[in-house]
């Protein structure tokens, strides 16, 4: 009786020829588990049916094939290649009975590598799947943090501008603190000066001149109905009035206004702001109106 090979083995067991051939070619005939292994992890590969073509070398017989290693197979060799150990040492092929043993031991075998297969693609999907999570929340937390900085960065910016704002119009205050310093200066000094001196002679001063007036005195009537009047150098522009009503006029935050004058009625534009108080005929005194725009 012939000896069961490695391909008659995966033949007795089901597998189709054409697969069985690569099988055993591509594991170099080293026994039947190393031939199962290679069809359960290529069972799926698109040229697995194409037409086999078997090397030069012998390699599909059963007098060419190598014995498995003790760490690849679970079978004893001489029972994997199809002898039988006699008591006496001598081998004797297997006899169909065993054949069948033999095959319902391999499919058996096969069945266990198989759950196993399983068992560890089941636990690769698992671990892929915790990879996936772990990297989505982690580009969640990047995109979190990105548009944390985007608003920290956009609040830093608005306290910027309000810094400077306020820092603006602080300086504004400043200045109109001391043109008034400076005009009260200017008006008693030159209150004391105009006194006619008690020694002149009457009758024997310069002839009279026309007044040069250097300031203005505004009375502006604002949004409420209330009054607020101040002076101002003849040569500031309307611009330092309008910044004057933001300062002291307790208009609202924000309110955009504009200033007109009754009589003769007249709407400044932005263009009058840069204008100077005498050129727009504000010298020496003036009514303004503040109304909303």
């Amino acid at each position: 009786m012939a000896e069961l090979t490695t391909l008659e083995s995966l033949l007795e067991m089901g597998f189709d020829r054409n697969r069985a051939e690569r099988a055993v070619a591509n594991t170099g005939n080293q026994g039947i588990e190393q031939a199962m292994d290679w069809l359960m992890e290529h069972e799926n590969d698109p040229d697995i049916d194409e037409p086999f073509v078997p090397p030069a070398e012998n390699v599909l017989g059963g007098t060419a094939e190598v014995p498995p290693s003790s760490e690849m197979t679970d079978l004893d060799p001489d029972e994997a290649s199809g002898d039988i150990i006699n008591p006496d040492g001598s081998k004797r092929p297997m006899t169909e009975e065993e054949k069948r043993e033999q095959v319902k031991r391999l499919e058996e075998l096969m069945r266990v590598k198989q759950a196993e297969r399983r068992e560890r693609e089941k636990a690769e999907e698992i671990e892929r799947e915790k990879t996936r999570r772990k990297q989505g929340q982690e580009l969640q937390q990047i995109r979190q943090k990105l548009q944390e900085d985007d608003m920290k960065k956009l609040a830093d910016q608005r306290r910027k501008e309000k810094m400077e704002d306020k820092l603006a119009r602080q300086r504004v205050k400043e200045k109109i603190a001391r043109d008034r310093e400076e005009r009260a200066q200017k008006f008693g000094g030159g209150a004391s000066s105009s006194q006619p001196s008690p020694t002149s002679p009457p009758g024997q001063g310069p002839p009279p001149t026309k007044r040069e007036y250097d300031e203005s005195r505004i009375q502006i009537r604002l949004l409420d109905g209330s009054t607020i009047t101040t002076s101002f150098k003849a040569q500031e522009p309307l611009a330092a009035v309008r910044v004057y009503v933001q300062m002291n006029g307790n208009t609202p935050e924000g309110q955009d206004f504009s200033l007109l004058s009754p009589y003769p009625r007249h709407h400044y534009t932005e263009l009058d702001m840069e204008k100077p108080l005498k050129e727009l005929g504000l010298v020496p005194s003036a009514v303004l109106v503040v109304t909303k725009k």
